[in-house]
């Protein structure tokens, strides 16, 4: 079924518009087998004709492991891997998918707060069936430019009063001081949407509860000032001992190419964490969109293809 690349085909069984900019697609194997397995928060990638490959969070029932549900919005002004998936597939098209990865994984809790923001609302889903399944205490807080382009709207606020639907025309922005002022302050935030949601919500807590807030970003971090000007250093290989020198205008993952060693990347830009490898010495200069605080200052592993050295040597576990 895995092709060398560790992707494979399945087709497309479902499409449904969500709202007028958003259609959930629902894919299944060829053969009508079962999926690999996967948890809620995790990701595909999904290649998407000329534009490349994008990935897309799984937001169906991790229990079928018949049927894979995504929700893709439509973005006018992107760089066309949403107008693909909206504009060329259908019902019996092929799609070339990736197995399915988690950088947004639910911790075992007893309380949790939900907080999306449009689109964000997909990894949330399953977090919310698996919240329910474990008798675990949770509220979603679901904010959206207007109630009509709110996609599974309806699917949320069968929970009742656990769900604020909060559009932005009719509510304002998320009153995010009270939602994370007036929860158990021991509750696992989970958080999906655009930067600057995440970014307030970063904000609003301090360096103490970071450790408690997960965040899942779509695009790249914006990074501060302090990761410094890009700068020559050398890259060991614990397994070889060999050493390729990163110069100040290529990535990790391009030097380690040009020297022939291959590494397994999907985004090229810190979101995915496909080219995540575990740093066995040195300093790392940290510009990714996957890892938390906490783990950057821990410095454990590294994305290959954005992330750089502060020291003159890293070691990598490749």
């Amino acid at each position: 079924m895995l092709s060398a690349d560790g992707t494979f085909p399945v087709i497309v069984v479902a499409r449904q518009h969500e709202t007028p900019d958003v259609v959930s697609l629902e894919l299944a194997l060829p053969d009508g087998g079962e999926l690999p397995r996967w948890t809620p928060g995790a990701h595909i990638d999904i290649e998407v004709g000329d534009a490349g490959v994008r990935q897309y969070s799984l937001c169906g029932d991790p229990q079928d492991r018949f049927r894979w549900r995504v929700g893709v919005l439509l973005e006018r002004d992107g760089r066309g891997g949403s107008r693909y998936l909206h504009q060329q597939v259908a019902p019996g098209s092929t799609l070339t998918v990736s197995l399915p990865r988690n950088n947004f994984a639910l911790d075992e809790g007893r309380t949790y707060i939900f907080v999306a923001g449009g689109i964000g609302i997909t990894p949330i889903l399953p977090m919310i069936a698996a919240a329910e399944d474990e008798g675990a205490s949770w509220s979603l807080h679901y904010g959206g430019r207007t109630r009509q382009s709110m996609a599974y709207r309806d699917e949320v606020s069968v929970h009742g009063s656990r769900v604020s639907v909060l559009p932005q025309d009719e509510c304002g922005l998320l009153p995010l001081g009270d939602i994370l002022a007036g929860g158990d302050p021991s509750a696992q935030i989970y958080c999906c949407g655009p930067e600057p949601l995440l970014a307030a919500v970063e904000s609003a807590l301090g360096p103490a509860e970071s450790r408690r807030l997960h965040l899942e970003r779509f695009r790249p971090r914006t990074v501060g000032e302090d990761s410094g000007p890009d700068r020559d250093f050398t890259v060991k290989i614990v397994s070889t001992g060999a050493t390729i020198r990163v110069g100040e205008d290529q990535s990790i993952v391009d030097a380690l190419e040009d020297a022939g060693i291959t590494v397994e990347t999907s985004c090229r830009e810190g979101t995915c964490a496909s080219c995540e490898t575990s740093v066995i010495e040195g300093e790392v200069c940290h510009r990714d969109s996957v890892l938390s605080a906490g783990e950057r200052e821990q410095s454990a592993s590294i994305m290959l293809c954005v992330s750089r050295a502060r020291s003159d040597l890293l070691v990598l576990d490749l």
